[in-house]
């Protein structure tokens, strides 16, 4: 979510007016899935999206819905959650609407009211709702998926402690809404559970994705193949050899008795064919063991064998005993007793299974606090009841899935893998946040109350904004607003101050070459306006629908970043003059403060980006990156506020964050090799690359030499191709660290130095093939693998 406006991908630049020829693609995109896919759910989910982009058309269409505002439905303020679709379009239905929740019917039975929204809604604000709502605030034992089911719990809360104005007035904006939206909170079984500790998933969670496991047809072939049907082709190659002299079959009349146990085992082969249907080789008349039993067929027919199929038959036979031993023999005792033991080997999906048995026993609604218990290999019980054999270990795949669900302080998760992105971080903080949030209030109820409320705003999905226009925030809806009286500032400051620290350096710690993403830029934006720190951070824009415009927190966070960073390493390799971006400020603040108001944006900024950029005002998507990217470089996206402001301070050391930037730098640059589309790597290699810039400045003067040393050792752990592509870049960097400086167009004054920008309207220079290297010793293989990375030319398999 973006505090200035939400810059959801939209195609098109300009953005469609209308936001139709978007929608009309992605009901196509849903409708062919509900019509084609082969899994019921995934087409079941589909369908619902077709009914959704449809409301979101009809609604377009009518003039119901207006894209890029904060009030995107007509008739619904905007503190009503809208039901949003991909893109951020609203459908035009309320998120809290729809038919009656099974626990609003429960409710109203309970009371002996109608089972009618408006109905309960005046029962819970008479003297027996209240009681209820009253209890339920004491035992903690509620739900609240969307925020407008705090409210009524709200309303309860101020009516027991006295604020009987604030309750009226808090009424007074839902009563218009109370048949439409739900207004009651969810009964739950047990109260929240203990947010200093986070986990990915619930345990239900992890059960539901062990039970989408389905066995793999391709291994239950395999597996069919070596205990069905070897051990037939054994049967019918020993019973040829009966009639072989010297390794020559038919040499040897067969007799009455070889014919019955021939009928025998063609009786039996067309059992097993109607048993197993797995696998087609055995139908397969040019494959050995099809060979062998036609012409068997054909023999205990009575039928005498062909020219033909007799030196079939005379060239299958020893071939099969020469690959794998005549059956009985020690050769192929040997290799079959290892294909048996590879058979009995439980699958994935019975291994999975199994654990999820072992999770049945635990609450659903959370986490655990020990995952080794539910990831032991098969103990003797359970063999006893699964047949699954003693001692067999549970593959690491299952195994991610149940540590997804462990619950710890989040920098333990971090530290585990169970957090492997930025991304993944985001989804947790709101947990966290919410505690903090909610540790403003000095009533305990109201406390736990604010912090469900919380938890469900954050997941109420962002809309496509445009002209800068600021997504709403939670103390915008009617019922916090009604207790933000019940606040302890003072508390609240202290508390958003340590977690926003505490998070900062998680995230920074964790991801040094990743940008914070922007739900996680939002959750610390929250913090921060808490905390009271003058501590702006600002989010990565969408170059597809960015109108060239930036609001003023992107220059006071440049002026901050200006403060740390003046004068550094990270100053003179991007060509910033700071002392100039002070100036701006003082100038655009004069201006506001001499007409009277402070506006939204700041055009000398947006104006310094432009021209810093060299882009044409054709607003094409590169263009507009190429911008972006500079708003980027002058406030290094947040690292500079969270240093300067918010004080954080990573335990490892800035030395060791730009080691593992240019780590993340060369493994993104290995993947260009071979991608004919790489430029979102490229954009992402760079951006890695800045965060290096930043770390180094930090560093003291013998530190970064240190480190510049160590990347050439670095790039020798990598592909050759890798070292090549980034010289120049290493070159610019080298260059700068020893006082020297970029022409205008970010190359050296001379030589092949180059700065490392990730957006550009021409080809990007890391894209070029590599420049002749010397071969490398060794065998040509060596060489190419060296080269590519892999032997024989083949891609790298990290590249899309």
């Amino acid at each position: 979510m973006n505090d200035d406006a939400e810059q959801q991908p939209l195609p098109g630049s300009p953005p469609y007016p209308t936001g139709a020829p978007y929608a009309h693609g992605q009901l196509a995109k849903a409708f062919r899935t509900a019509l084609t896919h082969h899994d019921g759910a995934t087409r079941s989910r589909a369908e619902d999206r077709v009914r959704r982009w449809r409301d979101v058309l009809a609604g377009l269409a009518d003039g119901r819905l207006t894209v890029g505002s904060r009030t995107p439905v007509a008739g619904l303020p905007a503190w009503v959650t809208p039901e949003v679709v991909r893109g951020g379009f609203a459908t035009g239905a309320a998120a809290a609407g729809g038919p009656l929740q099974p626990y609003e019917r429960d409710a109203a039975r309970r009371a002996g009211v109608p089972a009618d929204r408006r109905a309960l809604f005046l029962h819970f604000l008479g003297d027996t709702g209240l009681a209820e709502l009253s209890a339920l605030l004491d035992d903690g034992h509620y739900e609240v998926a969307v925020p407008e089911e705090a409210a009524l719990l709200t309303v309860a809360w101020l009516v027991r402690n006295g604020h009987l104005t604030e309750a009226a007035e808090l009424v007074a904006v839902l009563e218009p809404f109370a048949g439409r939206l739900r207004f009651a909170p969810r009964p739950a079984a047990a109260p929240a559970p203990d947010v200093s500790v986070v986990h990915r998933r619930t345990v239900a969670d992890a059960g539901r994705a062990l039970e989408r496991r389905r066995p793999r047809a391709a291994v239950e072939a395999q597996r069919e193949a070596l205990t069905v049907w070897q051990p037939f082709a054994d049967e019918l190659l020993a019973h040829w050899l009966e009639t072989a002299v010297d390794g020559r079959v038919l040499d040897r009349a067969p007799d009455q008795g070889w014919y019955r146990r021939g009928a025998a085992l063609l009786d039996r082969y067309r059992m097993l064919a109607a048993a197993h249907t797995r696998c087609g080789k055995h139908r397969n008349p040019k494959e050995n063991v099809g060979i062998l039993r036609g012409a068997l067929e054909e023999t205990v027919a009575g039928r005498p064998l062909g020219p033909r199929r007799l030196g079939l038959l005379r060239h299958a036979t020893p071939s099969m005993v020469r690959r794998r031993g005549a059956p009985g023999s020690e050769q192929h005792t040997a290799l079959r007793g290892r294909q048996a033991a590879q058979a009995a080997l439980p699958s994935h999906h019975a291994l999975a299974q199994l654990v999820l048995r072992r999770l049945g026993d635990l609450p659903q609604g959370q986490g655990v606090t020990e995952v080794a218990p539910l990831v032991v290999p098969v103990t003797e019980e359970e063999h006893r009841e699964t047949g699954l054999p003693v001692g067999a270990a549970i593959p690491p795949a299952i195994r991610r899935v149940v540590e997804g669900t462990l619950s710890a302080p989040i920098g333990t998760l971090i530290e585990r893998g169970v957090v492997p992105s930025a991304e993944v971080l985001a989804e947790l903080v709101p947990q966290l946040v919410a505690a903090t949030t909610a540790q403003a209030y000095a009533d305990p109820a109201l406390r736990a109350l604010m912090a469900a409320h919380y938890r469900a705003f954050r997941n109420r999905r962002s809309l496509l904004l445009l002209d800068l226009q600021q997504q709403v925030r939670a103390e915008e809806l009617p019922w916090v607003r009604a207790v933000a009286g019940q606040r302890g500032e003072d508390a609240a400051r202290d508390g958003a101050a340590a977690a926003l620290r505490q998070l900062g350096e998680l995230a920074v710690q964790g991801f040094p070459g990743t940008l914070l993403p922007n739900p996680l830029v939002r959750e610390l934006g929250v913090l921060a306006r808490q905390a009271d720190l003058g501590a702006p951070l600002v989010e990565e824009l969408a170059a597809d629908i960015f109108m060239g415009t930036f609001s003023r927190k992107f220059l006071t966070a440049a002026r901050i970043a200006g403060e740390l960073l003046g004068g550094t390493l990270y100053a003179r390799y991007y060509g910033i003059d700071y002392a100039a971006l002070r100036n701006l400020a003082v100038v655009e603040t004069g201006t506001a403060l001499t007409r009277g108001y402070q506006p939204r944006t700041s055009p000398g900024f947006a104006t310094l980006c432009g021209t810093r950029a060299g882009a044409s005002t054709s607003h094409s998507v590169a263009a507009n990156g190429m911008v972006i990217e500079q708003g980027q470089i002058l406030t290094s996206h947040n690292l500079a506020t969270l240093v300067h402001r918010v004080g954080i301070a990573p335990a490892p050391g800035w030395a060791d964050l730009a080691r593992r930037c240019f780590r993340t730098v060369c493994r993104l640059t290995a993947r260009v090799h071979h991608d004919p589309r790489p430029l979102v790597t490229i954009k992402d290699a760079a951006y890695a690359w800045r965060q290096l810039v930043f770390h180094l400045s930090l560093c003291t003067s013998e530190e970064q030499a240190q480190v510049l040393a160590w990347m050439d050792e670095e790039t020798a752990q990598h592909p050759t191709h890798v070292a090549a592509r980034l010289a120049p870049a290493l070159a610019g960097l080298r260059l700068v660290a020893a006082g020297g400086d970029f022409a205008p167009d970010g190359t050296a004054l001379a030589g092949r130095a180059r700065r490392f920008l990730g957006w550009g309207t021409e080809r990007h220079w890391l894209r070029e093939p590599p420049v002749a290297l010397p071969r490398p010793r060794g065998s040509a293989r060596t060489a190419q693998r060296r080269t590519t990375g892999y032997p024989t030319g083949r891609p790298d398999p990290g590249v899309r």
